[in-house]
């Protein structure tokens, strides 16, 4: 027997805030400057969906400790400065949240203080002020299922209730190991093909998205 669903999970960026964009042309330009050159199609493969500690590691890896800590003051320096000129919320997120009936909630490899930046520029904060939680709280990042298993309890929902809204490949990959449907969203960089997947619906217009949850 399939659950209702009783909770709505958003990713933030590249789901309510239109930052992949930007951040992906930030780790492209950083790539230049520091010695490991990226197409947006392989930063998007390595870096969409994963958190800050998890970026670095890779780029520790390839490039050493003392250039990983340069790439990650500088992508903060370079990504509050791109937000601050042009972000936006995701086309049509604000209807979608407007029909939405369900509780809902936030779960994302960002930190807070990134999400209070980027959901703060676009009016989206108050929405959900409370109910907002980080790969920072949890021991494993996307896409391990420990983030959202940790918004479930923390919202008091069974995770076999809740589903999750999705941009990027590790975060359906993480969702699916928490037991929970989701919608991957494939209106932004990651092709759809990357979001297929079992308990998986992807779809192109955020607009949509109330009726889809309403027919799951």
């Amino acid at each position: 027997m399939i659950k209702p669903i009783e909770l709505v999970i958003f990713d933030c960026d590249g789901v309510l805030v239109d930052s992949e964009r930007i951040a992906a042309r930030v780790q492209v330009t950083l790539g230049v400057e520091l010695g490991w050159p990226l197409t947006e199609d392989e930063v998007v493969d390595r870096f969409i969906g994963r958190s800050h500690a998890a970026i670095r590691e890779q780029v520790a890896a390839r490039l050493g400790e003392d250039t990983a800590a340069t790439w990650s003051e500088r992508f903060e320096q370079l990504h509050r400065e791109a937000v601050d000129a042009d972000l936006a919320p995701v086309e049509g997120l604000p209807e979608a949240l407007d029909a939405l009936t369900l509780p809902t909630c936030i779960a994302s490899s960002g930190s807070h203080d990134k999400m209070r930046h980027t959901l703060g520029r676009t009016g989206l904060y108050e929405r959900f002020v409370g109910r907002i939680f980080s790969a920072t709280e949890v021991s494993h990042g996307k896409p391990a299922p420990d983030l959202f298993l940790h918004a479930a309890r923390q919202m008091g929902v069974d995770p076999a209730a809740c589903v999750v809204v999705e941009d990027s490949q590790p975060g359906v990959r993480a969702a699916r190991a928490a037991g929970m449907r989701s919608f991957g969203y494939a209106g932004g960089l990651t092709p759809a093909e990357r979001l297929e997947g079992p308990d998986t619906v992807v779809f192109y217009d955020m607009r949509k998205l109330p009726t889809l949850i309403a027919e799951r």
